[in-house]
Formats: C-alpha cells, sequence, structure tokens
C-alpha cells in the first residue's frame, strides 16, 4: 500500500476543513489519537501549513463525506492511475578499496571450481569486467604470479548462497556445506 505524504500536514487540513473524529484523523494519517488531539490544541505543528489531501488526489471528497457521517468508517486513499515506478535492478554494489584487489583470486577459483560458469554468471557475482576473467582464464593477468583462488564468499564478494543458485543456473552441483568448509580449509 501507497503511504500518505505528509501526514502531520494531512491532518491539520482534516481537523480544520472537516469534522471527522481525531481516531479517524489518527487512522488515516498513521498518528495516534492524541496526537491529533494535540494537533487540534495547537500544541504540536503550530503554524503548520495544511495539505490538501482531496486537490492531491489522494482522498476523494465522497470518501469524506461517508467517513463524517459515520464515526465508525475509516478513510481509505484514492486508487492512483499513475503508474508504479518499475523497481530498479541491483547494480553494481560498493566493493571497499581494500577489497577490490582479492577480486582476481575468486575469479581464479570460480574458474578452477566451476567451469561449467559463464563469464557473465562470474562477472554478475564478483563484480568484474569479462576482460578481467579473460585474462585470468588465458593466464595473461598482469599479476598472475601473485593471484592465488581463493573461495569469493569467504573474502565477502558475494553470498553463498547467490553462488549456489549460479552454480545450479549453469548446470553445476553445488557443493554441501562440509565439501565447503574443506575446500577453504585447503586454501593457503
Amino acid at each position: 500500500m501507497t503511504q500518505l505524504l505528509m501526514p502531520k500536514a494531512t491532518a491539520v487540513w482534516l481537523i480544520d476543513n472537516t469534522g471527522l473524529t481525531f481516531e479517524q484523523i489518527g487512522a488515516f494519517c498513521d498518528l495516534h489519537p492524541l496526537e491529533v488531539q494535540a494537533i487540534a490544541d495547537g500544541e504540536i505543528g503550530a503554524g503548520m501549513q495544511g495539505y490538501d489531501p482531496i486537490t492531491n488526489n489522494q482522498l476523494s471528497k465522497e470518501e469524506v463525506e461517508r467517513c463524517e457521517t459515520d464515526p465508525e468508517a475509516r478513510l481509505e486513499l484514492s486508487k492512483s492511475n499513475l503508474p508504479q515506478p518499475t523497481a530498479r535492478t541491483k547494480g553494481p554494489r560498493y566493493v571497499p578499496v581494500a577489497r577490490r584487489g582479492d577480486k582476481p583470486d575468486a575469479i581464479a577459483w570460480l574458474i578452477k571450481h566451476h567451469p561449467e560458469l559463464s563469464d557473465a554468471q562470474i562477472s554478475r557475482l564478483i563484480g568484474t569486467t569479462k576482460d578481467t576473467i579473460t585474462k585470468i582464464r588465458e593466464r595473461t593477468h598482469w599479476n598472475i604470479s601473485n593471484i592465488q583462488a581463493k573461495h569469493p564468499a569467504m573474502l565477502g564478494l558475494c553470498k553463498q548462497q547467490d553462488l549456489n543458485a549460479a552454480i545450479e543456473k549453469a548446470g553445476g552441483q553445488p557443493k554441501q556445506d562440509a565439501e565447503q568448509v574443506a575446500d577453504l580449509t585447503e586454501l593457503p
């Protein structure tokens, strides 16, 4: 459900311009009835400009009239015909500078232990470029002599469940917990 825009200012307007009870206004604005009463008494929000929910299409005049006649009725937000904003996909997440040097180690581990993963999947998991993955795979990376395969989840570059999901999607079998612990203890 969408949230009410500026609830206290809306409560000020409803107190000044309608015959609704404090309980109705409190329920609609998600405020305690005593807080609504304090607004009405001028103890809270003195001088606050009221926000008209009717002209801003958050409430209809008919809805206000319906609730004025029935003190037990509750106000409901008007349905918007505007399209819902699309949820953003997860973009690249921030990796601290101190952890960025661990990315080649994680890529080497994924290439060694899960060759079924595509470059795009590795890129998404670790947050690196396909060019870097190719250089590590072909052993032409500028720092290849210092790269040691290390588990990406242990380095904090991805979550174990994300890694397992990528492996399953690629058609491989994710290792069980005991096997993962054994692999991790092998790391230098």
